[in-house]
């Protein structure tokens, strides 16, 4: 976000669609309940704006909301300029996030690391005690 106004903007549209989210009856996006609009990314121009879109429920759930809430379109920008009072509203595209499904491989690969050095520090206290004796 090169700007001020574009990281203001960005954080206004990303509460606006989550907001508007959860009033969709689109049964792909399904009121919304596991969706989370991870983060919004708007041009410094302000024509454009990339939406991440990530669900508990998987890469794939993701992917299926997506579609609905790319055929909703002109519902969000049409709330987006009543609420920011913007005469041109950015146009949005709708991307699904997979960065919950990573974040957790990563944590996971932590614990099993750190599980491992603790079964080593463990051995080697164990080790050093036989050998004082």
């Amino acid at each position: 976000m090169p700007s001020y106004k574009a990281g203001r903007m960005s954080e206004d549209i990303r509460r606006i669609v989550f907001a508007k989210m959860r009033e969709l009856k689109d049964p792909r996006v399904g009121g919304g309940e596991s969706l989370t609009v991870t983060r919004c990314e708007v041009s410094h121009d302000g024509s454009y704006c990339k939406v991440y879109i990530s669900s508990i429920d998987g890469a794939q759930r993701a992917e299926t909301a997506v579609k609905g809430l790319t055929s909703a379109t002109g519902i969000f920008k049409r709330e987006i300029s009543n609420v920011l009072g913007l005469r041109k509203c950015p146009d949005l595209k709708f991307i699904a996030d997979n960065s919950g499904e990573s974040s957790m491989r990563i944590f996971d690969k932590l614990k099993t690391i750190k599980r491992e050095l603790d079964e080593k520090d463990a051995a080697e206290a164990e080790n050093a005690e036989a050998d004082n004796e």
